[in-house]
């Protein structure tokens, strides 16, 4: 390694399955245009509940992008992370036959819920027809560690895998985990993370968070940093990148989409709103310490934006006490509140979107919000055209996990200024 550049993790492909629309340039085009996806609840088994608003995949078919051999094997989440990873590996034009060894390949996801679907099923089956009619895999596809396994199976990938078994920030803290496994020696992570919380039990265990929105309109149920927040709308989906050594990107030919520069993650306690504010601020700083990058060169933050008043002056107050003055010029955007929040999935898809914006030079508006009742400059009504060279990616969970992760547009290695 004497004489050569540090290892760096870029981003070579990206893929998503979310309540926009299936891939990539589905999701831009309605989170560029200020559009919501959030509706009434409307799947089998599950109205009648206090949560009335979710954002729901529609017009997924399974069959369609993953083999009947995983299918009966996996629950939900998983086929929305394997059809994701599928459209990452498309889109980095990364095929089984271009790898040098399958051992080069790794793949880290995130899940908070795991198959609450198929185990539900498997679960009503035991206790009304007896254990003889539940199937072998409820074993294996109602686990949280069931996409890693199932992407790295049907790809015959053999590299270093893992699972982040964490609440909602463990969508960025596996990003910021493949970074580091790229870093120490890995050519290439595919990393992301699914979440399928809309099945009757799934829901009916969320019925336990206060801060989940029981609004009955769309336009109202998840209105972050507003006077009248009243906490988040749930949502399924998934977001996969895939992530390459920047030489090895650069040696076959890749499109470099983005840097995954630094990344910090800190742990606060459950639902410890006030005192969020100290460990996602120093989550930030680390991101940024890592990244070599100043306050000022944040261009745009994607924000956590859990709608509970708490929470959100917590997050307002960290972003003041991370970026000082920057704070209140920086334009911040939560594009999740028309998607709604996909726990794990809801920071992977955040980053997609971030180097899409990087991409294209726009920082998109937050949905269903008009007016900001904190010191921060939120993106609402239309997309605001930016110079976009750096992003920073917040996340928490409602277990008290904070994270932060810090994108550079294409092969940069640090500020343009």
């Amino acid at each position: 390694m004497s004489g050569r550049e540090p290892r760096r993790a870029v981003v070579t492909g990206l893929g998503a399955i979310t309540p926009h629309g299936l891939g990539v340039e589905a999701l831009w085009k309605t989170t560029a245009d200020g559009g919501s996806s959030l509706a009434p609840l409307q799947r089998e088994g599950c109205t009648g509940y206090p949560l009335r608003v979710a954002g729901q995949v529609r017009g997924f078919e399974p069959a369609a992008l993953v083999e009947e051999t995983f299918l009966v094997q996996t629950d939900r989440f998983t086929h929305f992370g394997l059809a994701a990873a599928r459209m990452a590996l498309e889109d980095a034009r990364l095929a089984e036959a271009d790898l040098d060894s399958p051992y080069g390949v790794g793949v880290v996801t995130a899940a908070g819920s795991g198959g609450g679907e198929f185990g539900q099923r498997e679960l009503q089956k035991l206790w009304g027809q007896g254990p003889r009619h539940v199937g072998p895999y409820q074993s294996i596809a109602w686990f949280y560690a069931a996409s890693t396994g199932q992407i790295s199976i049907r790809h015959g990938f053999k590299g270093p895998c893992g699972v982040v078994a964490g609440d909602e920030a463990g969508g960025l803290d596996a990003l910021g985990h493949a970074a580091q496994a790229v870093r120490r020696g890995t050519d290439t992570i595919v990393a992301g993370a699914a979440e399928a919380p809309l099945a009757p039990y799934s829901i009916v265990c969320q019925l336990g968070y206060p801060e989940l929105s029981r609004a009955a309109e769309p336009e109202r149920a998840y209105r972050p940093f507003t006077a009248d927040a009243c906490g988040f709308a749930p949502a399924e989906g998934g977001g996969v990148l895939v992530l390459e050594e920047a030489r090895a990107a650069r040696e076959r030919g890749a499109e470099v989409r983005a840097t995954v520069a630094g990344h910090g993650a800190t742990f606060t306690g459950a639902s410890r709103w006030a005192e969020s504010r100290q460990g996602l601020a120093r989550a930030i700083e680390a991101a940024l310490a890592e990244a070599g990058c100043r306050p000022q060169d944040v261009d745009v933050v994607f924000a956590d934006a859990l709608g509970v008043p708490d929470a959100d002056r917590a997050e307002a107050l960290a972003l003041a006490d991370a970026l000082g003055a920057h704070a209140r010029r920086v334009p911040v955007t939560a594009p999740k509140t028309g998607l709604g929040r996909a726990y794990c999935a809801a920071p992977v898809v955040d980053a997609v979107t971030a180097v899409l914006a990087l991409e294209h030079g726009l920082v998109p508006p937050t949905p269903h919000v008009t007016d900001c009742c904190h010191d921060l400059d939120l993106v609402t009504g239309r997309a605001r055209p930016a110079d976009v060279r750096t992003a920073l990616v917040l996340s928490r969970g409602l277990l008290g996990f904070n994270s932060a992760l810090v994108l550079r547009r294409g092969d940069a290695t640090g500020p343009e200024r």
